[in-house]
């Protein structure tokens, strides 16, 4: 008799502690959740991975946009439409939900050759989807950040880093995307995401981000309606 409890007992636990799991999975998968990442494309990251980093300038270009409570859930509500039609569209980026914004992530070494900032024939494609879902609205703004490693000499890194931003900007105005919803920086090696002791780590360093928020109009509009 005594067994028989104990093994109901085991059962009973068993049960809670895979409820427990099954809840916890569910917060962790969470679009809305800030600083998911919703990979797509060869190398990026499967479903939502919580904490991935971002560099200061985009995070901070998305923070400084947020607002928080109603009008704050209702922009949050339309990224995460905008940030779910971007990772079907494009492919070898990854995809953040950061607070009331966006941010997707391309290597530099997808969209150009080394030491260069021509954008390649085959990058070409994913910016000119993001430029037309972009374009879809005029609810959003956009800054365009380059980051290298630190190979090389800090100046030159940070030169080589705007005009890649430049470049992605320019080729996505050039496909539809207003000129005064787009501003570019250049952070050379200042901000890293990872290690540049490593090979690994400085390939995740060379990177071009994308950082999309609301615009001060949208917010607004938002915050007289509601």
């Amino acid at each position: 008799m005594h067994l028989m409890k104990s093994k109901t007992t085991i059962i009973l636990l068993s049960i809670i502690v895979s409820i427990a799991f099954i809840l916890s999975s569910c917060s962790s998968w969470s679009r809305t959740t800030s600083g998911a990442v919703i990979g797509t494309g060869a190398g990026a990251a499967a479903g939502s991975v919580i904490g991935k980093t971002l560099g200061n300038t985009a995070a901070g270009a998305i923070a400084g946009a947020a607002v928080g409570g109603t009008v704050g859930a209702i922009i949050g509500r339309q990224m995460d439409r905008r940030a779910e039609e971007i990772a079907k569209e494009l492919d070898g980026v990854t995809i953040q939900r950061v607070e009331e914004g966006i941010a997707v992530s391309f290597d530099s070494g997808i969209l150009f050759d080394f030491d260069s900032s021509t954008l390649r024939a085959e990058a070409r494609e994913n910016l000119r989807k993001l430029a037309q879902i972009m374009s879809e609205d005029d609810e959003t703004e956009l800054m365009i950040v380059g980051h290298t490693d630190s190979v090389g000499d800090e100046n030159y890194n940070m030169r080589l880093s705007l005009r890649r931003a430049e470049s992605a900007a320019n080729y996505m105005i050039s496909q539809g995307l207003s000129r005064n919803r787009v501003s570019v920086e250049g952070r050379g090696e200042n901000e890293p995401i990872a290690t540049n002791e490593t090979d690994q780590g400085r390939q995740e360093n060379r990177r071009v981000e994308v950082a999309i928020f609301a615009s001060s109009d949208h917010i607004e509009r938002l915050e007289a309606e509601n």
